[in-house]
């Protein structure tokens, strides 16, 4: 029998992971803080999953099947009931500390429970989950129904055995893992935040347009994704969070996050996902 799934927050993050687990088999609930926001995510599990089914890479009876193993809930009794608890919520440490603190109120013993932080050390959230033995990272990529990877991230107290289990589970979403300390951003933004914030600088100083600088990348290097089309993909605001996290811990200049990046956030210019960032698409907010 498939292991339940809690996961906090249906945001862009939460709502990805929410699908590769019902579509894997997982019963799943999902919790967000309220009915607004888990209308909002829900919405975008519905919508990405009939993208799939418009390219043919899931049917109605695949669809319908997977949609059957979700709940949602703005409360938190039902992770009680939880093998795995995945929390997904905006990169903030403190806002992280305090939902752990909620759930570990009523989180079962025994049950496995991981951040999907991109950036934030596990020390500074697992004395909070109830169990840090217990407590791992699971760093996906996004967005996630896509993206093959998941850094595993091992906490000062997580035990073999979580590790084990977490990349166990993981692999049974389809997905390839690898393992990294306890050390701010990790192995992927460790390197990815420092391009970002060169590409912004390049911008922001008139060495090129964000067109030219995103087709050197693709054309020039063979990336799939241009680094300022990539920063409103992933959010200007996440990029922005992921920066300060790295800066503050490192104290390195390669992770100072450009003026334009905060005057972009300042803005409100958050990337796709609110219809405009260094990019506009339109419709937005």
């Amino acid at each position: 029998m498939k292991q339940k799934v809690g996961v906090l927050g249906c945001g862009l993050m939460g709502a990805g992971i929410v699908e590769v687990c019902i579509k894997s088999g997982h019963p799943t609930v999902v919790r967000e803080v309220n009915q607004q926001f888990l209308d909002r995510g829900l919405k975008r599990i519905d919508d990405s999953m009939d993208r799939a089914m418009q390219k043919g890479k899931l049917t109605q009876a695949e669809r319908d099947a997977a949609r059957g193993r979700l709940s949602a809930t703005t409360d938190f009794e039902p992770l009680a009931e939880c093998d795995i608890i995945v929390e997904a919520i905006t990169e903030d440490r403190v806002a992280k500390a305090d939902l752990w603190k909620q759930v570990a109120k009523v989180a079962r013993p025994g049950s496995l429970r991981a951040t999907n932080t991109s950036s934030i050390p596990l020390s500074s959230l697992a004395p909070h989950s109830g169990d840090p033995t217990r407590f791992i990272g699971l760093h996906f990529m996004n967005p996630v129904p896509v993206m093959k990877l998941v850094e595993i991230v091992r906490g000062i107290e997580s035990t073999d055995a979580a590790i084990a289990e977490g990349q166990a589970f993981v692999e049974g979403l389809g997905k390839t893992t690898i393992l990294a300390k306890d050390t701010p951003g990790f192995v992927i933004n460790v390197l990815l935040v420092p391009y970002l914030c060169e590409a912004v600088r390049l911008l922001e100083h008139g060495v090129a347009t964000k067109e030219d600088i995103d087709k050197g990348m693709k054309l020039g290097c063979g990336m799939p994704m241009g680094p300022i089309e990539l920063l409103d993909f992933v959010g200007v605001d996440t990029t922005l969070a992921i920066a300060d996290v790295l800066f503050d811990e490192f104290g390195d200049a390669k992770y100072a996050a450009p003026p334009l990046l905060r005057r972009m956030v300042e803005s409100g210019f958050m990337g796709k996902k609110c219809g405009r960032g260094f990019y506009d698409y339109g419709g937005g907010k």
